[in-house]
């Protein structure tokens, strides 16, 4: 899978906030932002793959 720039303007304070944040876990605030996207991008297919479990199961 190839690559794409993505331009993303911010708040000054939001962006020392994702610094700060990246810096405690070693990484730099590109990693930590496409890090942090991914995990949000499980979070919603995991949820949705539960979702048509239960109705596949009629379990609600």
């Amino acid at each position: 899978m190839g690559t794409t720039v993505f331009s993303l303007r911010i708040d000054g304070e939001l962006l020392e906030r994702l610094r700060h944040r990246a810096a405690k876990r070693g990484m730099s605030v590109q990693d930590y932002v496409v890090r942090t996207l991914i995990r949000d991008d499980f979070d919603e297919r995991f949820q949705a793959a539960v979702e048509e479990t239960e109705k596949f199961y009629g379990v609600t």
